[in-house]
Parts: structure tokens; C-alpha cells; sequence
């Protein structure tokens, strides 16, 4: 892995910073406070996202409320970018997952979700938290830690490095599981199957041999079975049969009573239409013996109508009609006789007057007595003359009037008698149906009765020829053979439940006896992984130390390399030894050992430095199949001076180690910045910092 550039935005004092790298040495120079070990933070915090030994108030600038870091690297000729944000909320500063992004090249390959994150960085560059802060990024005064450490707490701390832990680990975790697997080959050796094995296979040899006669009895009886069946069966047919005829004969002899039943409803009613028919003709002949009686009376007024001179074929109305005009006769006959009598009247009033008085009652001129006595008598002649009319006319006006009373006599006679004929007749037709009506049902009943009789006289024959007296008999039989069945069926039903409880029983034994031999196969394999247990946690025992071994000289092996290439061909030969806990001994020329605390200054930070390096390279290559290709350094130059030359040499010596393709170096040494590939430089300003690259 190796870093391009780095882009920080509110992480400390950096307002909004890039930071160029390049392949070698680079160093970020800058005074105390500056915001050169804040890139290195910003570097962590962009590749796993938690704050080390720290909180996220660490690394947002004080003030703002978002900050972001952007890392772009290379690693296997590809590159990627990262993308991590910051964001101040009510309760704190927590990350800001809508702003995390991995790019590949120009894709997005993961987002949003921290776990996606990490497990996409993990698989690219084989780096971890643990592996990033404990190898990659030697932070400030951590650089001769482990050469200080403790020698067991060293070993416990590289054995974890290494993966050696996992075999102590492994050792111990088998031995839980070899108490366990022990303890189940006890229980099994206690288990009452496993113990009774033998009890067991008698049990069930003994109802193996029940079931076998079991078996040969259920035959038998099944055969038994199976006959007397068939003869229920034949029992069956036959009283079903015999239920069948009478059945029929039964549903006969309610035919029987029904047709009977239905003959006498017949014959009661033939009886009443009889009855009702020879009712309706003497009603018939009544109203035709009435009709005859109003047809003579009508003749009769027609009679006087003839007598009166009226024709009586003529229409009701026009006789009508006729009758009204004697009232107009009269009244103008009475018309007549009421003006002579008026006439004479007057003509008494003049007789009167001329009685009394010679003098004209007309012209009041005074008359002679023979014209007196003539125009009296002429009067008294006239008055009779009236009178003679007004008793003619007297006559003929009651003879009109009689007359008239006839005719309206006749005529109302008429009037009434037509509409009763009229009616007289329409009830004779009406009677008359009837009448046929009934004498068809009559008839017709006289035709069911006759049908009735012979329906009765078949069924009757019918009835007699059933013979049911074998009914009984058969239903004997019937329930001998149906108890006979029923108890072989019992039997048999006992029999069959016994078969299934021996087979149950059976299946209980088996599966008792199977579950026996597997437990006895178990605790045999059981037996054996104890074996194997035992063995792989001897073989772990002994191959951790053997492996420690191994690490331990390919170790030596890396670090006198790195101190070589460290040191050049002109510096002191400095010949390292190191023990089973990894404790570094130097070897002088004269073959003495001194401990790394006998050194000076300068040579335990060299020491210190290859110690690192070589750690680095070996544990790289044992976790991620590759070396260390990159490595951070925060003020790597404590305890190393200026005026002895050390820390120029540490940074000669870093600057001419290849083996690592990027080493990131912080420093406010200008001498050990001298001696460096690119040169970051870092100044503040109002609390804000600068970058600037030399070369």
C-alpha cells in the first residue's frame, strides 16, 4: 500500500489541507503543534473510522460542525480512494456515514455502511486496526516499547502477532472439550441401555416369538372370520329379502286401504252429485214453470194492447212513448171544456145583465125587448150547446182517462215482467249448465268407482299371494350368525391390538437397542477423539515452541538485515542475538553479549528502528503473504541528539533502506528532514495550518 495524497478538511488545526506523498522517505516538518502528527490521525481515521485512544472531539476542529478526510492510495497497481466525514450533533461528534465512500478507480464499491467498508479495505490492502497501529504506525515514544516491554509481556504480545497465541488458545479450548467428551464416555459407560445390552436382546427375542404366534392365531381367525362373514352375508340377503316381501306386502296392504278409502270418498260422492243433480232439476223445471206463468201475463198486456190499438211488438220505449201522449189528450180535452165553460160563464154574466138592464153589455146601447128576448134565447141555446160539449168532452176525457190507466197498467206489467223473463232464463241456462256439470262429474265418479273396485280386487290378489312366515326364522339365524361374528371379530380385535402393542414394544426395543449400539459406537469414537485430543494438544504444546523457534531466527535474520542496510559499511558492526521471548542481545566483536540497555542512545534507536522493521517484515509476511510496504513514523528521533551526529544518521539510514516502498516520517528536526526524498513543510497561522511541499 502506498499513499498519494491526503486531503483534510476541519481535523485539527487543518481549515482545508492536502498533503502529496510520494514513493520513499517523506517527512512532515514543523514545529510543536503545527498539525503534523493530525495527518497521521487523519490517516488512521480514514482507513478504520474509530479514534485511537481518543474521542472524535480529538480530531473536528474546535467550531465547526463537519469534517471530512480523503485518502487516495495505491495498492497492487490499482487505485483507491476513501472518503470519511465528521459531524457534530446535539449529544456529540459521531462519524457522518452519508459522506463514507470507497472508490475504485472512479467506481464505488462501497458506501454508507462502516462493516461493507472495512471488510473492502481489509481485502485490498490485508491490513487491520490491530496490524495498522501495531506494525505500519510506530507512534510517538512507541518506537523502543517492545525493546523496553518486559520479557514474558513481549513474547504474550509478538506469540498474538504472530498467531502464536492460537496455539495456546487451541490447547487450552481442546481441553475443554477433551473434559467433555470424557465426561459423555462416563456417562455412556453408566447409561442403563448400554449396561443392559443383554436384558435387552431377550426382551425382545421373547417378543419376537409372542409376535410369531400372535401372527399364526391372527391367520386362523382371519380365516374363521372371513367365513362366518360370508355366512352373515347369506343371513343378510336372505332377511332382506324376506324384509323386502314384506316390505311390499305391507306397502300393498296400505294400497289397499287407500283404494278402499278412496272407493267410499267416490261413492259418497256419486251419492251427493246424485243428490245435487236431481235438486237442480226440480229447480230447473220451477223457474221454467215461473217463466211460462210471466210469458202468459206478458201475452195477456199485449192482449189489451191490441184491444187499446196499440201494436205490442213494438219496442219498449216507443210504448212508452205512446202512453205519455193520453196525458197530452187529456189536458188538452180538459183545455177545451174549461174555455166553454169559461163561455158560458160569460155568457150567464150577459144573460144577467140583460135581465137586469135593457143595455147592450158590449156597446152599452139600449136594447128592444125583441131583441132582448132573441139574444137571450140565442144565448141560452149557445149555453147549451156548451154544455152538451163540456159532457161530451167530460165522457171522453174519462174515457181517455181509463184508457190511459190500462195502458200504463199493461205497459208497467210489461215493463217488470220483461227483465224478470230476461233473468228467468239466464238462471235456467245457468241451472241448466250446472246441471250437465254435475251429471259429468257424475259421470266421472261412476267411472273411478268402477276403476277403484278393479284396482281393489288386483291388489287384494296381490296381497294373497305373499307368503312371509320364514321371516322370523331367518332373523333367528341372523343374529346366531351376526353374535358369532361379533365375537370372533372381538377376538380378533384383541388379538390385533396385542400385535401392535408387541410391535410398538418391538420398535421400543430396537430402538432402545439401536440407540445402545450407537452409544456404544459413540463412546468408541468417543474413546478415540480423546486419543486425538490428547495427541493434537500434545502436538500443540510442543509445536508453539518450535514455531516460536523458527519466527525467532528468521527474526534475527530480518533485523541484522535492516541494521546492516541501517548502519552502511561504514558504521559500527553490530551483531543481534534474540531469545525464545524475543529479547534483543547484542554481540560484540570480542563475542560478549550486552543487553539493548547497556547501548547508547543512538544505537537503541537504530536498534530500536530495526527491531521494528524487522518485526514488520516478518509478521506482514506470515499474516498477509507480503511485506511491509508502507510504515509511519511519529518523532522517531527521541532520545537521539544533534550535536552526536545520531539523528542525522538515523535519517541517512532510513533514506537509504529500500525495502519498504513508503516510510511517512514526523519530525520538528530540520537535520533529519535534511536527509529526506519529499519534503512536507507545516506552518500555523492564527491557528490555522499550512502545508507546503519542498521537494
Amino acid at each position: 500500500m502506498r499513499i498519494e495524497v491526503i486531503q483534510l478538511e476541519n481535523i485539527r488545526s487543518h481549515v482545508k489541507s492536502t498533503v502529496p506523498f510520494a514513493k520513499g522517505f517523506n517527512c512532515l516538518v514543523g514545529g510543536l503543534g503545527w498539525g503534523k502528527s493530525s495527518i497521521l490521525y487523519a490517516i488512521d481515521f480514514a482507513l478504520f473510522g474509530e479514534p485511537l485512544s481518543r474521542s472524535y472531539e480529538y480530531l473536528l476542529r474546535e467550531g465547526a460542525d463537519n469534517g471530512k478526510v480523503t485518502l487516495q492510495f495505491v495498492q497492487n497497481g490499482k487505485s483507491y480512494k476513501v472518503l470519511r466525514g465528521l459531524k457534530r450533533r446535539d449529544k456529540g461528534i459521531g462519524q457522518d456515514f452519508d459522506e463514507l465512500k470507497l472508490f475504485q478507480d472512479e467506481n464505488l464499491i462501497a458506501s454508507v455502511k462502516a462493516d461493507a467498508v472495512a471488510e473492502q479495505l481489509k481485502t485490498i490492502t490485508g491490513l487491520d486496526k490491530e496490524l495498522f497501529r501495531e506494525i505500519v504506525w510506530v507512534r510517538q515514544e512507541h518506537l523502543k516499547e517492545l525493546l523496553d516491554a518486559r520479557p514474558r509481556e513481549r513474547q504474550r504480545r509478538l506469540d498474538e502477532l504472530f498467531g502464536l497465541s492460537d496455539y495456546e488458545k487451541a490447547w487450552s479450548n481442546l481441553a475443554g472439550y477433551q473434559r467433555e467428551y470424557e465426561g459423555e464416555r462416563r456417562a455412556y459407560e453408566k447409561d442403563p441401555d448400554v449396561v443392559g445390552m443383554e436384558k435387552l436382546s431377550t426382551e425382545y427375542n421373547s417378543a419376537v416369538e409372542e409376535f410369531s404366534l400372535i401372527e399364526v392365531e391372527l391367520q386362523n381367525m382371519t380365516k374363521k372370520l372371513n367365513e362366518t362373514k360370508n355366512a352373515l352375508e347369506d343371513a343378510d340377503l336372505k332377511l332382506k329379502k324376506l324384509e323386502d316381501v314384506k316390505t311390499l306386502n305391507e306397502e300393498l296392504k296400505r294400497k289397499e286401504t287407500q283404494i278402499q278409502a278412496n272407493l267410499t270418498n267416490a261413492e259418497d260422492a256419486s251419492a251427493s252429485l246424485a243428490e245435487r243433480a236431481e235438486g237442480k232439476k226440480i229447480a230447473v223445471e220451477n223457474l221454467k214453470q215461473r217463466l211460462n206463468t210471466m210469458e202468459t201475463q206478458i201475452e195477456s198486456h199485449k192482449t189489451e194492447f191490441k184491444e187499446l190499438g196499440i201494436s205490442p211488438d213494438q219496442p219498449i220505449q216507443i210504448l212508452r212513448r205512446y202512453t205519455l201522449t193520453f196525458d197530452d189528450r187529456v189536458i188538452s180535452l180538459k183545455g177545451e171544456q174549461e174555455a166553454a165553460l169559461r163561455s158560458m160563464q160569460t155568457d150567464r154574466k150577459r144573460t144577467s145583465s140583460l135581465s137586469a138592464e135593457s143595455r147592450c153589455p158590449l156597446c152599452l146601447q139600449p136594447l128592444t125587448v125583441r131583441y132582448k128576448n132573441s139574444l137571450m134565447q140565442r144565448i141560452q141555446e149557445e149555453n147549451n150547446e156548451r154544455q152538451k160539449k163540456i159532457s161530451q168532452l167530460q165522457h171522453d176525457i174519462e174515457e181517455l182517462q181509463r184508457i190511459k190507466s190500462k195502458a200504463n197498467t199493461a205497459f208497467s206489467n210489461v215493463q217488470m215482467l220483461t227483465p224478470r223473463i230476461k233473468e228467468l232464463k239466464t238462471r235456467i241456462n245457468e241451472e241448466t249448465g250446472t246441471l250437465a256439470e254435475l251429471s259429468r262429474e257424475f259421470e266421472e265418479k261412476q267411472r273411478l268407482e268402477n276403476e277403484l273396485r278393479v284396482q281393489l280386487a288386483t291388489v287384494r290378489a296381490e296381497v294373497s299371494r305373499f307368503d312371509i312366515s320364514g321371516l322370523e326364522a331367518a332373523r333367528v339365524q341372523r343374529e346366531r350368525v351376526f353374535r358369532r361374528y361379533y365375537l370372533l371379530e372381538s377376538e380378533l380385535r384383541t388379538k390385533e391390538n396385542r400385535k401392535k402393542e408387541l410391535v410398538r414394544r418391538l420398535d421400543e426395543i430396537k430402538e432402545r437397542i439401536d440407540r445402545a449400539q450407537q452409544k456404544i459406537e459413540r463412546m468408541e469414537k468417543i474413546v478415540k477423539v480423546v486419543g486425538i485430543i490428547s495427541g493434537i494438544r500434545d502436538a500443540y504444546r510442543s509445536i508453539q515452541p518450535k514455531l516460536r523457534s523458527e519466527f525467532v531466527k528468521v527474526l534475527r535474520n530480518f533485523v541484522q538485515q535492516v541494521l546492516d542496510s541501517l548502519t552502511g559499511r561504514e558504521g559500527a558492526l553490530i551483531n543481534i542475538l534474540i531469545d525464545k521471548t524475543y529479547t534483543p542481545y547484542v554481540k560484540s566483536e570480542s563475542s560478549v553479549e550486552r543487553e539493548v540497555s547497556a547501548l547508547s542512545g543512538g544505537e537503541r534507536t537504530l536498534l530500536a528502528f530495526a527491531y521494528r522493521l524487522g518485526l514488520g517484515q516478518l509478521i506482514m509476511q506470515s499474516r498477509t503473504g507480503h511485506g511491509l510496504s508502507m510504515l509511519l513514523l511519529d518523532e522517531p528521533t527521541e532520545n537521539l541528539g544533534r550535536e552526536d551526529g545520531s539523528i542525522g544518521r538515523l535519517a541517512e539510514a532510513i533514506s537509504r533502506f529500500k525495502a519498504v516502498e513508503q516510510i511517512i516520517a514526523v519530525t520538528h528536526s530540520e537535520v533529519f528532514a535534511e536527509k529526506a526524498e519529499n519534503v512536507i513543510r507545516l506552518e500555523k497561522e492564527a491557528g490555522i495550518s499550512r502545508v507546503s511541499v519542498e521537494k
